[in-house]
């Protein structure tokens, strides 16, 4: 095998201008996280939608359906397709869906613009976490996932920053506004400045281009794993290739962690302003435990990356599952404002990241030719998480239970996360 192929290259552009454009890509996810969270108070509000508690969930949880689809479709097609055009598409669908919302009066056409929305939000994720491990490949995939999703936690936090103040002034349909124009403005971005990962390159035969991308940007195409598992998943980068040997428990121990990550991870953001109104905390104070909430997400982010990098994603997210059990529990118990906003913050920090670090851990453990495959099949999976936390916090809200029990359901959830990754193994050394 040549040098080229095992060594770095000179480097003539810098990876950060492909991190900065994947970085935004996912700041557009972290909108969609938070925006029904912070409309939905005032939509059940609003005279002219007669929105219920019911309906609001069948909204989210359609989202959450098309986002599923979204994860596993466009996820598997990326390994056939390649990042680049994938990426440019699900944005694009996102977007102009997205911007439907803001002009519809309909509960049902709302409905159906949010499935197509999550349908093109759905292939985002995935997609960006692939192409950042091959952009930032070997010791630092765990930081590299970790600092992509700080985008995914901004764009929370200036969701619920911005709620604070356009709702009440502008109506909730700015919300939809504000998160599909940057959408819009990114694309043509992506279009001519964001390059095909050279490993999806190497993996599909095309060598010359992939080795000069990768001396481009000074990368190395190796690609230990897929080496030694080459005559194991053959050609293939399909479902089954996810059961071979080497594979079969770590699918099974990521779609199950998954599934329970983004159960928290959905509930809260849809749930908690309502569920803290139910509490008797006012619609300022709410809002304010979202925003708060998701700066610990990115906190945590920032600290899991680098725990990560030093102790494995693997072993970092099972003891950030256990310390997101440990605070979710907390906020059941009532407790002065400043101490509240405390547990929120580090309640933050440690759910949002333990279900990154399963990314991670999920990028670096599997090869090149699998890797978008095993990432949408997580995310898609998980999707399915992240529909059961809307209905079971609507279920609880709508009960008038969700405070303090949904807090200690969530922390329950967060045990079984880590019991279930316990049984995960590291393949990449």
């Amino acid at each position: 095998m040549s040098s080229s192929l095992l060594n770095p290259p000179a480097t003539s552009k810098s990876v950060s201008g492909v991190l900065a454009l994947l970085w935004f890509a996912i700041v557009l996810d972290g909108f969609d996280l938070v925006v029904l969270g912070a409309t939905i108070p005032a939509m059940l509000e609003d005279k002219n939608w007669h929105l219920t508690p019911a309906l609001a969930t069948q909204i989210s949880t359609t989202g959450l359906i098309g986002m599923t689809i979204g994860a596993l479709t466009i996820g598997f097609l990326t390994d056939r397709l390649g990042r680049r055009r994938v990426m440019i598409f699900s944005v694009s669908v996102f977007s102009v869906f997205t911007l439907l919302l803001a002009f519809t009066s309909s509960i049902p056409l709302f409905t159906l613009w949010r499935f197509l929305a999550g349908v093109g939000l759905g292939g985002a994720l995935p997609t960006a976490i692939a192409m950042v491990t091959e952009f930032r490949p070997g010791s630092k995939a765990g930081s590299a996932s970790t600092r992509l999703m700080t985008g995914y936690h901004v764009g929370a936090v200036a969701t619920a920053l911005l709620g604070m103040f356009l709702i009440d002034a502008f109506g909730w349909h700015s919300m939809f506004i504000v998160g599909a124009v940057p959408g819009l403005i990114l694309v043509p971005l992506l279009y001519f400045f964001l390059p095909e990962s050279p490993q999806f390159l190497k993996s599909t035969g095309r060598v010359e281009e992939a080795q000069r991308v990768a001396a481009t940007y000074g990368l190395p195409l190796e690609d230990n794993l897929g080496s030694t598992h080459a005559a194991e998943i053959g050609e293939s980068s399909s479902l089954s290739s996810l059961f071979k040997p080497s594979f079969r428990r770590n699918t099974i121990a990521i779609w199950g962690t998954s599934f329970m990550g983004l159960l928290l991870v959905y509930g809260l953001n849809t749930w908690l302003p309502q569920i803290m109104r139910q509490a008797d905390y006012d619609m300022g104070n709410s809002l304010g435990f979202l925003m708060v909430l998701n700066i610990g997400a990115v906190i945590g982010l920032i600290i899991a990356g680098k725990v990560a990098d030093t102790h494995s994603p693997r072993k970092t997210a099972l003891l950030w599952f256990v310390f997101s059990a440990v605070f979710l529990a907390l906020l059941a118990i009532r407790m002065p404002l400043v101490g509240l906003y405390a547990a929120v913050l580090f309640t933050g920090i440690f759910v949002f990241s333990s279900q990154v670090l399963v990314y991670a851990f999920t990028g670096e453990n599997h090869p090149a030719k699998m890797r978008a495959t095993a990432m949408g099949f997580s995310a898609g999976i998980g999707r399915l998480g992240a529909i059961s936390g809307p209905i079971l916090g609507g279920l609880l809200v709508g009960a008038n239970l969700a405070y303090p029990w949904g807090f200690f359901a969530f922390a329950a959830v967060g045990i079984l996360g880590a019991l279930i990754f316990s049984t995960s193994k590291t393949l990449r050394r």
